[in-house]
């Protein structure tokens, strides 16, 4: 970017530049601090734990952090300065590269220390983020290159002192203009060029400051890693998890225990009205048949590394079964034997792999954006939207996923019925909360999760281990819940892991597997299991079922592949040639012939809404989780104020002022801060809560509710009103603070382009999350471009000035165009006459000649910040729709 062989130290115009690059150096060594702020955080619970359980002092712990991360420290300052020095073309002789090399790394350590202190203090990501930012607007505004010493107010001037960047900025200036090759006499007076720069720019020229700001940046570093120990001593977490008791807690705890006391009763005439709960929708009992299901997938490059030659994994092998209306089947084996990736296949939810058998639902080839309607699937990770309450997540799925013929007060009294039959109607309003941390407990998320898939209406559900997780008396509620569902004439599939004799017992059906994906036994449980111990034990060489033993734990142990190696017999086989087998294959047969005067399952669309209804129920949704996320929007608002605030006082009554060329260096400075401080900490804050919603949308749309564009137009239009907010709030403050000429157009076009740079900001925040599979990578990817933005926006480097082979960027560079449309909006018609280094007449020509920003340009400035907001929206819905991260 700043290639010696077009820079020289001929004038102060270059020693400029020269500066620019410097102090870029400078804040890029900051901004990289500021990833120490959530890997703090992150690490923060562990530490706590630990030093409650007196492990170690927090000394130890402080102490063996901050010296692990002098390398990191040491390699970039190597890496930056290697890279820069020589190729901008710095002062050559070596005293001085490495003077510069031992400055970056204590402004590195000194930013490491500063941020690990602020999430030491704060303890919460959002809280430190804010602070965070505000601490680095302050540093970085008064830092004393936007702001030259002697212009900073007098009630700021104590925070130039306190400003560790402004005795960074003066060493590593000193360091470089007190150079022999900038002693050449200035062509302004008979000083020195160096001088001249210095002291245009307020610096000082003594070389002691090089080690006087060295050792004020080092005692900064200890400073701040003493707060830090102190901090981490004697502050404790935050919040401890909360969860949410029911009114009526006392009698539900007593059903509960008593339950989980006696067997789980099964009898469908002893649930009462059990066998008309949940009906009052009429749906269509299906029962599905599958035949030889097989299932491969690549084989994995460790394995081929191994020497093994063929190409694919086979997963499953030949499994065939039935499973019928009103009847509970469970999906049983050791861990890898197949149970899961079973009911995938069946569900139609894997995402890659070769498929190979016959599925048929009630005799009709099974069809995949049909099955979605008739369908329920009920994940081992319950993923709900954390702000919304129970009441309202059902509501939002039966709005999605009942058909369009069903009435609003249909819905209604159905999602109450739903309800009940999970036995969450006490729980209505309770908000659902984060997994682990508030709302509901687990054993009440699982509930949640079936209630959600039990609006839909669905004939099918699949529940991937329902019980996992969950203590003795949860597991019975849920194994309730489930058996209620049944009884309700709907077909339930369950995968499950070593279950409790209670739960077995529930069950009518069982489907056993063992690894490699082979069915060992299918068919009929019987009353205690009794058909299936008898089938086992008719197996010679099997030990009989002990007294009173669990049928589950038994059948699991005499299965293993240690036990087949010990009778010399393989399960599979054996079933293959059994009466058993026989009877499936038969029945398998009998129900592939669809009954008579029967039809297959037709819908109009695949989803059972359109897209407006999509939208508008999506909508619905994203403006409850919003409303309800203070911790997000009232921080921004609060942080959009503060910095305001800062930047009124810093700039006041600044606007006005245009004498020189260095008054307008300033107004120009102001606008910039603005546009890249706030624009970042929006793009920084939208992540983690559209990471969140993220996968919730990755379970609703497999769940077949909406498509991705109707979701993503959501996302992005609750959005809008928030920027409004925050650029009325800001725009006012600052506008009127700084005292830029009083206009209603100045003032309005000050307003829109506010509101775009943070529209295009937020979009670039929630694209960069759709484009990668994980937060913290968003995170990396997006602070990577602005350096970049900060760097070619046409400020720090002039448009005349960057190289061509930079051009390109700048025209793609958002942050240029903003600040093209903003400076040229408020200074572009000014005639003053102004007097410079170098430069004599109107600002106006000033603005043309310094910065390249012609006449005409406003109107294309807006219009092209406004695309880049479309384009930046459009990419993130493109990547919901295209891409998934999600691997089954």
């Amino acid at each position: 970017m700043f290639l010696r062989t077009r820079i020289h130290p001929t004038d102060e115009l270059n020693g400029n530049l020269y500066l620019s690059c410097l102090f870029f150096g400078l804040v890029h060594m900051m901004f990289n601090g500021f990833s120490e702020l959530p890997l703090m955080i992150f690490r923060l619970p562990v530490f706590y734990k630990q030093r409650d359980n007196l492990f170690h002092p927090a000394w130890a712990w402080s102490v063996a952090s901050w010296i692990l991360r002098v390398p990191y420290s040491v390699i970039e300052a190597v890496v930056w300065s290697c890279v820069v020095y020589y190729t901008v073309g710095f002062a050559p002789s070596a005293g001085r590269f490495f003077r510069f090399m031992f400055l970056l790394f204590s402004v590195h350590q000194m930013a490491l220390g500063l941020f690990r202190m602020m999430a030491s203090i704060a303890r919460d990501t959002m809280i430190a983020n804010t602070f965070g930012s505000a601490a680095l607007l302050v540093i970085f505004l008064l830092g004393g290159f936007i702001l030259p010493k002697e212009m900073i107010k007098p009630w700021w001037v104590w925070a130039f002192w306190v400003s560790p960047l402004s005795y960074g900025q003066r060493a590593i200036s000193v360091n470089e203009f007190t150079a022999t090759r900038w002693m050449e006499k200035s062509l302004f007076g008979n000083t020195t060029i160096g001088y001249n720069v210095l002291q245009s720019h307020n610096l000082p020229i003594d070389g002691y400051w090089y080690w006087l700001g060295v050792g004020v940046l080092l005692l900064y570093m200890v400073l701040f890693n003493i707060i830090v120990t102190l901090a981490l001593a004697f502050l404790n977490p935050l919040s401890k998890t909360q969860t949410v008791v029911p009114l009526n807690a006392g009698k539900e705890n007593s059903d509960g225990d008593h339950l989980a006391g006696q067997k789980l009763n099964t009898n469908p005439t002893s649930l009462g009205d059990g066998a008309k709960k949940g009906m009052i929708l009429p749906f269509q009992p299906l029962t599905m048949t599958f035949h030889n299901i097989s299932y491969f997938v690549d084989m994995p490059k460790e394995m081929r590394m191994k020497g093994i030659p063929e190409k694919k994994l086979q997963l499953l092998s030949n499994v065939s079964g039935v499973f019928s209306p009103g009847v509970l089947t469970a999906l049983v084996g050791a861990s890898g034997a197949g149970k899961t990736t079973l009911m995938d296949v069946l569900a139609g939810r894997k995402t890659g792999g070769y498929i190979e058998g016959d599925i048929r639902i009630s005799g009709y080839p099974k069809e995949q954006n049909t099955f979605a309607r008739i369908s329920g699937y009920v994940e081992q990770n319950d993923i709900h939207s954390p702000q919304v309450t129970v009441e309202e997540s059902l509501w939002f799925s039966s709005s999605l996923r009942l058909p369009k013929e069903v009435s609003k007060e249909k819905k209604h009294e159905f999602v109450e019925e739903v309800m009940r039959l999970v036995e969450l109607d006490t729980l209505r309003h309770a908000l659902v909360g984060l997994p682990g941390s508030t709302g509901l407990s687990t054993e009440q998320r699982k509930r949640l999760t079936i209630g959600v898939e039990l609006v839909a209406n669905p004939s099918i559900i699949f529940m991937d281990e329902p019980t996992s997780g969950l203590d003795a008396r949860a597991a019975a509620i849920v194994m309730r819940t489930v058996r209620n569902t049944v009884d309700t004439g709907r077909t339930v599939v369950c995968t499950i892991h070593q279950p409790s004799i209670d739960i077995f017992e529930a069950f009518d059906e069982l489907l056993l597997m063992k690894r490699g994906g082979r069915v060992i036994y299918g068919g009929k449980l019987g009353e205690s299991s009794q058909t299936m111990i008898n089938y086992f034990q008719e197996i010679k060489g099997i030990p009989p079922i002990p007294n009173g033993y669990n049928p589950a734990t038994w059948m699991l142990e005499i299965s293993t592949p240690a036990a087949e190696e010990r009778t010399g017999q393989d399960f599979s086989v054996i079933y293959r040639n059994s009466e058993q087998y026989r009877e499936v294959e038969a029945s398998i047969e009998r129900l592939n012939t669809p009954p008579a005067g029967s039809e297959r399952l037709k819908f109009a669309s695949t989803y059972s809404q359109d897209n407006l209804s999509q939208f508008r129920t999506c909508l619905w949704k994203q403006n409850l989780v919003y409303w309800r996320s203070p911790p997000y929007n009232a921080v921004r608002l609060f942080f959009t104020a503060m910095s305001a605030l800062i930047l009124g006082t810093v700039f006041w009554d600044i606007g006005s002022k245009r004498h020189s060329t260095q008054d307008l260096f300033m107004v120009m400075g102001a606008l910039y801060s603005a546009c890249l401080f706030l624009g970042v900490n929006n793009s920084s804050s939208v992540q983690p809560v559209v990471s969140i919603e993220r996968t919730v949308f990755y379970r609703e749309r497999a769940a077949g509710m909406y498509s991705a564009l109707p979701y993503a137009a959501a996302q992005g239009l609750v959005e809008i009103p928030y920027i409004a907010l925050q650029t009325i709030v800001y725009g006012i403050i600052t506008f009127f603070m700084i005292n830029f000429e009083r206009t209603i157009r100045k003032f309005l076009l000050y307003i829109l382009f506010m509101f775009l740079t943070f529209t295009y900001f937020t979009f670039y925040g929630m694209m960069a999350v759709g484009l990668t599979p994980s937060q913290h990578l968003a995170a990396v990817v997006s602070s990577a471009f602005y350096s970049l933005w900060n760097l070619l926006s046409g400020f720090l480097v002039p448009k005349p000035k960057i190289p061509g082979w930079w051009i390109w960027f700048y025209y793609i560079c958002p942050v240029a165009w903003t600040l093209q449309g903003i400076i040229s909006s408020q200074l572009g018609d000014v005639e003053t006459k102004i007097v410079g280094p170098g430069f004599e007449g109107t600002v106006k020509e000033y603005i043309e000649e310094s910065l390249g920003y012609g006449p005409g340009m406003i109107g294309v400035s807006a219009v092209v910040a406004a695309a880049f907001s479309v384009f930046f929206f459009g990419i993130f819905a493109f990547s919901l729709k295209v891409l998934n991260f999600q691997n089954r």
